[in-house]
């Protein structure tokens, strides 16, 4: 099996040496690079190509917030984590905006870190159930939409769903995994999954995080709603 190739950026070599190690510990993970501010982050993207960048908030010469822009501009294919020693704030909300798939706090367990990378790396979204309502909700009803769907509104966007896929973008964006997603529609998991991947390819979307800041985005939940 191909290991999943990880960039840790942080310029607290402690935090950088210790994550790096917990990581290439694991069978099915490989840290390819480390980084100590965010132009060597977006340059160790550029060389090796990695499935997951591990990114801290705040850095110096470039600040991980541009440095995720620029990588989910430029990489796509890369997935971005961003380390914050803060539950909320805005650095976390404007790294979601900038296409970063979720977030961990740097004090997480080792088990949780290279789980994370996993469901990441999946695109599961790193957001816990009742995190990604509280989290998302507040985060999307405070904030306006970006230029580009500016120009195409979102709720034109949903129209290109079918019935189905819009149930399972509203029931993402209420924090269900597949497996009580499938519950919910009597389907099996498998439907739910492609069910996602479609819903995604269609309206353009990295991941779930990002599905569920679309559906607040276009009104298909409200935040705080049930």
């Amino acid at each position: 099996m191909t290991p999943i190739r990880v960039v840790v950026a942080d310029d607290q070599e402690l935090v950088r040496a210790g994550f790096g190690m917990i990581l290439d510990a694991q069978p099915d993970i490989e840290v390819v690079a480390e980084a100590c501010d965010g132009a060597e982050a977006v340059e160790a993207v550029r060389e090796h190509g990695p499935d997951v960048l591990l990114l801290d908030v705040r850095m110096p010469v470039m600040d991980g917030l541009e440095a995720a822009r620029r990588v989910c501009a430029e990489f796509p294919a890369t997935k971005v984590i961003m380390l914050t020693t803060f539950d909320i704030d805005d650095y976390v909300f404007d790294a979601l905006y900038a296409g970063a798939s979720g977030f961990l706090l740097k004090d997480v367990r080792r088990d949780d870190l290279a789980h994370g990378v996993r469901m990441v790396a999946s695109g599961e979204a790193l957001l816990a159930p009742s995190v990604t309502k509280r989290l998302i909700g507040e985060f999307a009803a405070r904030r306006p939409g970006t230029p580009e769907r500016a120009v195409r509104p979102p709720s034109k966007l949903l129209e290109q769903l079918t019935l189905r896929e819009q149930e399972t973008l509203r029931l993402l964006a209420r924090g269900l995994s597949n497996a009580e997603i499938a519950a919910e529609l009597v389907v099996s998991e498998h439907t739910v999954k492609t069910h996602v991947s479609n819903v995604l390819s269609k309206l353009g979307l990295r991941d779930r995080v990002h599905a569920v800041v679309f559906a607040y985005e276009a009104g298909a939940v409200v935040a705080g709603e049930a």
